[in-house]
């Protein structure tokens, strides 16, 4: 069974509830229809009732099942605000009256409060759109001060700890993280690989020096990220500085490494330095070792907020849908 097959199958065996708040969008309502169908999760849609089941009928897609949430309801939305703000009261209700104009505020509010387990964002809002979202109404997970992004490679050919599939972040959120921030991408691929697919998380932070073969600046920002995340997270296998094949090859580990460590040579997930190196990599990846890449999924949030391409098809967003209500079961 691959990746993909199951998430659905996990998702499908525990349905979460899916807030949709860019729901007028034909590719929204084709992939809550299917995932409704499907059993993938409970979704819901959220922002003008009237204009969203306008918008399914010109479609031809029906909601006799599907929940519509009229999110200007002045008495529910008062009811909601009232509600959210007693548990997150550094967000004024003056401040959340004004950002309800827009669903996407509305639903994350919903989801703070319990209403629903993930937010489902991205085709009308950019990326900046639904992080600063996040960040406001849901918060931060614990022990992870930035928001950043994961993916699960499945590369034919490949021979590692966890057969062909490798994870990798942050490839597409901070550009140039810092120390501390490097620490908070580590931890939070960690906790998201671990509730997508079960694996017992060793995450290598990467570099061009291994185990102090080379020294610079870059080399420093490494190891200090490595000291920050084992504070933080003592639990978790954060280990560096590695070269990529110091990382994944325990024959090179073996050679390389002159002390005990539970990732190198078995890291399952791999930790980027920067941005740079992240796209380029996963590029070099996908074109010659004829990847796929799982993702890329945000993280960092306190709940799961997840944001798609704005050109994503529906069979892509569905299986963003699944990914992400599997990550929510493992909090819910």
């Amino acid at each position: 069974m691959d990746i993909m097959e199951s998430v659905y199958r996990r998702a499908k065996a525990r349905p979460m509830r899916v807030a949709f708040p860019e729901a007028e969008e034909e590719k929204i309502i084709q992939a809550a229809r299917q995932c409704a169908d499907e059993g993938i999760c409970a979704p819901v849609l959220v922002g003008h009732a009237n204009g969203i089941r306008a918008a399914a009928e010109g479609f031809g897609i029906a909601l006799d099942d599907i929940e519509v949430v009229e999110a200007f309801d002045e008495e529910w939305l008062s009811a909601l605000i009232e509600e959210y703000v007693a548990i997150m009261p550094l967000n004024s209700a003056k401040t959340m009256r004004r950002r309800s104009k827009d669903p996407l505020y509305t639903a994350l509010m919903m989801q703070a409060t319990g209403h629903v387990d993930v937010t489902f964002a991205g085709l009308t809002h950019s990326t900046g759109d639904v992080i600063m979202a996040g960040q406001m109404v849901v918060g931060l997970a614990d022990g992870v001060d930035t928001i950043s992004s994961v993916g699960i490679f499945d590369i034919p050919g490949y021979e590692g700890s966890e057969g062909q599939y490798l994870g990798f972040g942050d490839s597409a959120v901070c550009a140039n993280p810092d120390a501390e921030q490097l620490a908070s991408i580590a931890i939070s691929c960690c906790d998201t690989v671990a509730a997508l697919v079960g694996w017992d998380p060793r995450a290598a932070l990467l570099s061009y020096s291994t185990d102090g073969s080379a020294e610079g600046p870059l080399v420093d920002k490494v190891l200090e990220a490595k000291r920050i995340a084992n504070e933080r997270r003592p639990d978790l296998k954060i280990d560096g500085e590695f070269q990529f094949d110091s990382a994944v090859r325990p024959e090179v580990a073996a050679k390389k490494v002159r002390r005990e460590s539970d990732v190198a040579g078995k890291a399952n997930i791999i930790i980027w330095p920067d941005l740079n190196v992240g796209n380029v990599g996963v590029k070099l990846v996908q074109t010659f070792g004829k990847a796929d890449a799982y993702g890329p999924m945000l993280q960092g949030f306190a709940k799961v907020v997840c944001d798609c391409s704005r050109s994503a098809p529906v069979s892509e967003i569905v299986g963003n849908v699944a990914m992400s209500c599997v990550r929510a079961q493992a909090v819910s």
